[in-house]
C-alpha cells in the first residue's frame, strides 16, 4: 500500500494513495494511524484525495484514528472526501462523530483553533488557580 505521510509543527498529514479504502488497505492506515500517536503526535489528518470509495472497514479505520487522538488531547480531521465517501459518512451516523472537512488547509485550519482553544483554556484555568 502507498501513502505519504507529511509531518507539520501541529498535526501528521497522512495520504493515501489507493482508490479504495477497505479491508486490504485500511488495517495498514490504522497502524500509521497508532505508530503515529504513540510517537506522540495527538493531532492527523486523513487526506482522501486518492480515495474514490470505503466500506465498513475505511470508517472503523477512522473511528479509532478519532479515539487514538481525541484520548491524546488532539483531533483526528479527514478532508477531501468524494461525495461516495460523504454519504457513507452521513449513512453510517458518523457525521457529527468525525470532523470532516473539504479541503487540507481547512483541517489545517480546525487543528490550529483547536490548539489556540486548548491553550486559552489551559491558561484560564491556571490563572483561576
Amino acid at each position: 500500500m502507498k501513502f505519504t505521510i507529511d509531518k507539520h509543527e501541529r498535526y501528521v498529514l497522512i495520504t493515501p494513495h489507493e482508490e479504495v479504502l477497505d479491508g486490504v488497505t485500511a488495517p495498514k492506515i490504522k497502524s500509521e494511524f497508532v505508530l503515529l500517536n504513540t510517537d506522540g503526535q495527538r493531532n492527523i489528518v486523513l487526506d482522501l484525495t486518492y480515495a474514490k470509495s470505503a466500506d465498513t472497514s475505511g470508517l472503523r479505520c477512522a473511528l479509532t484514528a478519532h479515539r487514538l487522538c481525541h484520548a491524546a488531547g488532539g483531533i483526528f480531521v479527514i478532508c477531501c472526501a468524494n461525495k461516495e465517501i460523504m454519504q457513507l459518512i452521513e449513512l453510517s451516523n458518523l457525521k457529527d462523530v468525525l470532523n470532516v472537512v473539504p479541503t487540507s488547509n481547512e483541517a489545517e485550519d480546525l487543528i490550529f483553533m483547536e490548539e489556540l482553544e486548548r491553550e486559552f483554556r489551559g491558561q484560564v484555568a491556571t490563572d483561576e488557580e
